[in-house]
C-alpha cells in the first residue's frame, strides 16, 4: 500500500471508530487529504477536524482512545487548546482539532472533505468555512517594498554590531516575508494550490522563476551581507527604491564584509 492510500484508509478507520464511540458528529479531512488529494504525496500527513456534541470537546481532546483504537499511537502532543499533533506506530503523522458545531462556524479553514458523519447530524455546510481568512496577500507594493528595505537596513546594522542571529532574521526572514506578501504583484503565478494561510507553501511550483533566486537571498548565518545585497538587487529590479536608503544598505553590507 502506498503512503497516500494509507493516509486515506487511516481517516476512514478513524471515522469508523468515531461512529462507535458516540458523541462525535463529523470527521472533516483538510488539505492534501481533504479536497486537494491530487497533490498528496509520500510526504503528506493527516490534517482533520472532529466535530462533537456540546459538552464533549474535552473528552475527545483529553482521551485519545478514538485514535489508538483505530491504530496504536506512538506519540501525542497537545499543541493548541483545540487539539494534538500525533504519530501512529506505523509512522503516519497527523494534526487534528476538536470543535463543537458553533465553534467551527467561527473558524477560518480551507474547504474540507467529509469523511464521516453521524446519521443525526445534518449541518453538512460545515465542510465550507464561514469565517473570513487572515490576509496573507498584500495589496500595497509601496508598503511591502519599503518594509523590506528597512528590514535590510536594520538587519545589517545588527549584524555589524555582532548580533548575527537577529540580523539574519531581519534580512532572510522579515524582508523576504514582505516580498512574498506581494509576489503575486511582481511575478507571474502558476496556479498550483495556493495556501490561504501562507505565501511560502508550494512557492517553488507557483513562482518558479523567483524560486531560482532564493539560494542567493538565503545564504545563511555567515553570509547575511551577501544575502542582503541580492535581496536589494531584486527589489531594485522591480521597484523604484529610495536611492539614499539603498546606498546606506550597500554601505552597511560593505562594512560587514570588510570586517570579516
Amino acid at each position: 500500500m502506498d503512503h497516500v492510500q494509507a493516509l486515506l484508509q487511516r481517516l476512514d478507520g478513524i471515522g469508523v471508530t468515531l461512529s462507535r464511540k458516540g458523541h462525535a458528529l463529523m470527521l472533516l479531512a483538510l488539505g492534501s487529504v481533504g479536497k486537494e488529494t491530487e497533490r498528496a504525496d509520500a510526504y503528506s500527513d493527516l490534517d482533520f477536524f472532529v466535530i462533537v456534541e456540546p459538552g464533549y470537546k474535552a473528552r475527545f481532546i483529553d482521551q485519545l482512545d478514538w485514535l489508538s483504537d483505530t491504530y496504536p499511537l506512538a506519540y501525542s502532543f497537545q499543541n493548541t487548546r483545540d487539539g494534538h499533533k500525533v504519530m501512529f506506530e506505523d509512522g503516519i503523522y497527523g494534526e487534528f482539532a476538536v470543535f463543537e458545531e458553533q465553534e467551527l462556524e467561527q473558524a477560518a479553514y480551507d474547504e474540507g472533505r467529509m469523511v464521516w458523519k453521524a446519521d443525526t447530524f445534518h449541518n453538512e455546510q460545515l465542510v465550507k468555512p464561514h469565517a473570513p481568512f487572515p490576509q496573507v496577500r498584500g495589496t500595497s507594493l509601496d508598503f511591502a517594498m519599503n518594509e523590506a528595505l528597512t528590514n535590510l537596513y536594520v538587519g545589517l546594522g545588527r549584524y555589524a554590531r555582532g548580533e548575527k542571529l537577529s540580523g539574519s532574521r531581519f534580512v532572510q526572514e522579515h524582508a523576504l516575508h514582505s516580498i512574498l506578501s506581494v509576489l503575486h504583484l511582481l511575478e507571474e503565478e502558476t496556479n498550483f494550490f495556493p495556501d490561504k494561510f501562507g505565501m511560502d507553501r508550494r512557492l517553488e511550483a507557483r513562482f518558479p522563476a523567483f524560486a531560482k533566486l532564493l539560494p542567493d537571498m538565503l545564504q545563511g548565518y555567515e553570509r547575511v551581507p551577501e544575502s542582503a545585497l541580492h535581496v536589494l538587487s531584486y527589489i531594485e529590479s522591480r521597484y523604484a527604491a529610495n536611492p539614499k536608503l539603498a546606498a546606506e544598505i550597500r554601505q552597511l553590507a560593505s562594512l560587514c564584509l570588510t570586517a570579516e
